[in-house]
């Protein structure tokens, strides 16, 4: 497929977090403009019933953990008011912390749904779109489209889908890459995620890099799906007695996707021991090393707040060259995703051990170009 095709194996250790334990800093381009209740008022009935409702409309007090009141809000937002605004909206709300902190990417999961009812195909909702939380609005939009397409006849038309984002200039591409990672989060809602199903529909797809993209999104949301949105059925394909299964037992093609996001879950069910989940690398095959270490470092990323100093110690815990060059590698791809440059992920290498830092500069400077 070419070097294109072959750097972009990478992407995953850029793009699946498993936002239930990342922390990130954004950039909030707007106020908060959910309206807050007035301290004025005549009567203590219809001051009572504003009261109510405002908290409705806002998701706080008794809602403030509410699943299905931040899905309405956000779906009603995109309905009424457009993309950007749900946007704002999310990210003023992710700056405040709570649920939507530690939902975010399911959060833009919803915005993106609502997008494709409202735009009414992929590449007008993708011309919308905002990678904000990992990129989950796009994800979303291809969910809403996987569902409108139906099970009748998605397996005829999967390879149809993305075919306005895969060609010419912008094959290969980030939008190229979302769109068929989509796919893959939409063959899991349309199969109850059924996680053999849906990654048997993902086969489906003629291009090899298109069907890994698929696997990579059929693999995080089963890992999100039960932690992060109790409005959808739990999945079976999650074992805490066996950290890495499924990928364990699954046929070869499946596995370096699968490997790449397990490593979240596997740090959930061990207590956050960076140690034990390094360990647990270690013991599968030895192709898949890389990416597994390098899904450690995207979590210890994740977990300190993209803090160098934090990373390097996680990423010191790896038993030889290969679990650390792996981890370190795994957080520079991450800086180059989270930041949109190279720079605080080439300081993030110049600051490793010596023995780390070529390995790690060259892996930064391929996948930025990716970029």
């Amino acid at each position: 497929m070419g070097g294109g095709f072959e750097k972009w194996r990478m992407l995953p250790l850029g793009v699946l977090i498993f936002c239930a334990v990342c922390s990130l800093n954004v950039v909030v381009f707007g106020p908060n403009f959910v309206q807050r209740p007035s301290s004025g008022g005549a009567d203590e009935a219809p001051r009572a019933a504003n009261a109510a409702a405002t908290e409705a409309a806002s998701c706080s007090g008794a809602l403030a953990k509410d699943y299905a009141c931040y899905q309405k809000r956000y779906r009603d937002l995109v309905r009424e008011e457009g993309v950007e605004r749900a946007f704002v909206e999310l990210k003023a709300e992710y700056e405040e912390g709570g649920f939507v902190r530690t939902n975010c990417h399911q959060m833009t999961h919803v915005v993106g749904r609502a997008a494709l009812e409202r735009y009414g195909d992929v590449p007008g909702s993708y011309a919308k779109g905002d990678s904000f939380c990992w990129s989950g609005y796009y994800h979303g939009a291809m969910e809403a489209a996987v569902a409108r397409i139906g099970p009748e006849r998605i397996l005829s038309e999967a390879n149809g889908i993305c075919a306005d984002l895969g060609d010419g200039r912008d094959r290969y591409s980030f939008y190229h890459y979302n769109c068929v990672h989509g796919l893959g989060h939409g063959f899991m809602l349309m199969r109850n995620n059924e996680l053999l199903e849906a990654l048997a529909a993902c086969d489906t797809l003629l291009d090899a890099w298109e069907r890994d993209g698929c696997y990579g999104g059929a693999f995080m949301e089963n890992v999100v799906t039960g932690t992060n949105n109790p409005a959808r059925p739990s999945t079976r394909y999650l074992d805490p007695a066996r950290p890495l299964y499924p990928c364990t037992d699954l046929a070869y093609q499946y596995k370096d996707q699968c490997y790449g996001i397990q490593t979240s879950y596997a740090l959930e069910v061990q207590g956050d021991d960076f140690s034990k989940v390094f360990a647990l690398c270690g013991q599968i095959e030895p192709d898949f090393w890389a990416t597994c270490y390098g899904g450690i470092g995207r979590d210890a990323s994740g977990r300190s707040n993209n803090n160098p100093a934090k990373i390097e110690m996680v990423c010191a815990l790896g038993a030889g060259y290969e679990a650390r060059s792996g981890c370190v590698n795994g957080a520079a791809t991450t800086f180059v995703s989270y930041y949109d440059t190279d720079a605080q992920a080439r300081e993030l290498c110049y600051s490793v051990d010596p023995i780390l830092q070529p390995a790690c500069l060259q892996t930064t400077a391929e996948y930025y170009a990716t970029l």
